[in-house]
């Protein structure tokens, strides 16, 4: 039953890397927070795993390809606590390094899948439930490879992955249709960027670690009441996009 005084997070692709880091500070800060996993038993495992750092966690069925179990995921939500306050869109994939005139459409609908389609599934879902919180907070993972304008200097070094940097360059315009839509409201909406953070989407190459691309995340999760909306963010403030 949905107590008065504690927020409820959902963080998706939670069970690892950044999203469960997001999940442990934002847990560590009072939430109770909704371990989204595609896969079930990993979801669980991680939610233990947090349940014995003394954080209120729970495992949530939740691929973001998969429109059934994003229903199913808001009805539990909705049955257990009646509403959601923070909306962390994490989950996303990446391909292997290939050459844009290389990517096919079928590669690029798979990205695509997860990083725009599975982030529209989620929020549609879920936006009842933000309805009802009194001050909701949507967070969607960018990242600086889907800025126009970094992409737009060629004299400048960019990582060329056309599926995954257009994906997220899409994701961004998502993030100003949402906020757009419910400007003047209690919402804040933003995309964040957390940097080159070593997880398994890049091998662990990165040289940034989860607890410092969590930060920003964590820090739009929780904005106050004159916090911004529509923006894209990392540590140092507004992304061109």
């Amino acid at each position: 039953m949905t107590k008065p005084d504690r927020r409820y997070a959902l963080i998706t692709g939670a069970n690892k890397g950044l999203g469960r880091e997001t999940a442990r500070r934002l847990g560590q800060m009072g939430m109770t927070v909704l371990v989204g996993a595609r896969d079930a038993a990993r979801g669980g495992t991680t939610a233990d795993e947090l349940r014995r750092l003394g954080i209120d966690a729970r495992p949530v069925h939740l691929d973001v390809t998969d429109e059934a179990t994003v229903r199913a995921a808001a009805t539990a939500v909705e049955e257990d606590f009646g509403r959601l306050d923070v909306l962390v869109n994490n989950a996303g994939i990446v391909e292997d390094d290939v050459d844009p005139s290389a990517t096919t459409a079928s590669l690029a609908r798979d990205i695509y899948a997860t990083n725009v389609f599975g982030v529209i599934a989620t929020t549609h879902a879920m936006l009842p439930l933000l309805r009802r919180s009194p001050a909701p907070r949507v967070v969607n993972l960018s990242s600086r490879l889907g800025s126009l304008a970094k992409a737009a200097d060629l004299s400048s070094p960019h990582r060329q992955l056309l599926a995954y940097n257009s994906s997220k360059a899409a994701l961004n315009s998502l993030t100003l249709h949402y906020a757009r839509e419910f400007a003047g409201t209690t919402f804040k909406i933003n995309s964040a960027t957390p940097g080159y953070v070593a997880t398994d989407l890049n091998g662990h190459q990165g040289t940034r670690t989860v607890e410092e691309g969590a930060r920003i995340v964590v820090h739009l999760a929780t904005l106050g009441e004159d916090g911004p909306t529509g923006g894209f963010f990392d540590d140092e403030g507004p992304v061109a996009w």
